[in-house]
């Protein structure tokens, strides 16, 4: 009996996160009939929890629609929450980087399943391409999650590519072998690049941030149409997007002048050199 009131209770943990970042990540307030059909829930279920929410501050009902907004306690959270200076320090060089190329620029961070969106800036083309804040994109399938999991500890990465590689598109990676080899290459290299892997028609390039540790917590990338940025994305746009996130980098304190890939490398080298007898 123990542990299915336990698993009652990890449930309802994440029915409560779940409606939490649905409101968050939505962009407009969402009601109890939205929330029940987004997560397929019953309404009774998500009620229960809303008033929860309400109650701790973490949620706000507007009186005038009934529906359901980001409360005082979230804000709060998000604006201690180290991943917001994250978001700050960045915005000033993805600007500059988006100005100067027109294409989308996107921060992620890394998270359990993959890159988690933390901003996007839309490129200056009428035609609008990004990732919504709030998305998580796949490690093997993102030039997001290909930087993150290149700059990750081997431990890390082993579970990620234990897992089975779902494929998104005829061009998604999915061969253990080839995943290691694109990562392999992306460190040493400083940039990935993932063309129409994850969606047709789409391709992104992304460069690790790091921070005063040199350890790599996001990914700045450029996300647009594979017309104009190309499976072989030209220099000039690459040495651009290095450049931005380096500029990042050095804003949370990282000074190291040397190649990504040798970074990675003297870090094997000193987890070699503690893990000896």
């Amino acid at each position: 009996m123990t542990h299915d009131r336990s698993d009652t209770g990890v449930r309802s943990v994440q029915l409560a996160l779940d409606v939490l970042e649905a409101i968050a990540f939505s962009g407009e307030e969402l009601g109890v009939t939205q929330l029940a059909d987004r997560l397929k829930v019953t309404k009774g279920s998500v009620h229960r929890h809303l008033l929860t929410l309400v109650e701790r501050g973490y949620l706000v009902q507007n009186p005038a629609t009934t529906r359901y907004a980001l409360g005082p306690k979230s804000r709060l959270l998000a604006r201690l929450a180290p991943n917001a200076d994250l978001i700050q320090l960045a915005e000033g060089p993805m600007r500059e980087l988006r100005d100067a190329l027109g294409h989308s620029v996107v921060l992620s961070a890394m998270a359990p399943r993959g890159a988690l969106v933390l901003n996007t800036l839309p490129g200056t083309s009428a035609i609008e391409i990004g990732v919504r804040p709030g998305s998580e994109l796949s490690f093997h399938a993102s030039a997001q999650g290909k930087i993150l999991l290149a700059f990750s500890p081997r431990p890390a990465q082993e579970r990620v590519l234990a897992r089975p590689l779902a494929a998104f598109t005829p061009h998604t990676i999915v061969d253990r072998k080839r995943i290691e080899e694109e990562i392999t290459r992306a460190a040493r290299s400083g940039f990935a690049c993932a063309p129409q892997e994850a969606m047709l028609g789409i391709n992104a390039v992304a460069a690790p941030v790091f921070d005063d540790k040199d350890a790599c917590i996001g990914a700045v990338a450029l996300v647009g149409s594979i017309q104009f940025l190309p499976a072989e994305p030209d220099a000039a746009a690459v040495s651009a997007l290095k450049a931005a996130a380096q500029q990042i980098s050095r804003k949370l304190g990282h000074s190291r002048l040397v190649p990504p890939g040798e970074i990675r490398h003297s870090r094997r080298r000193s987890a070699s050199v503690e893990a000896a007898p």
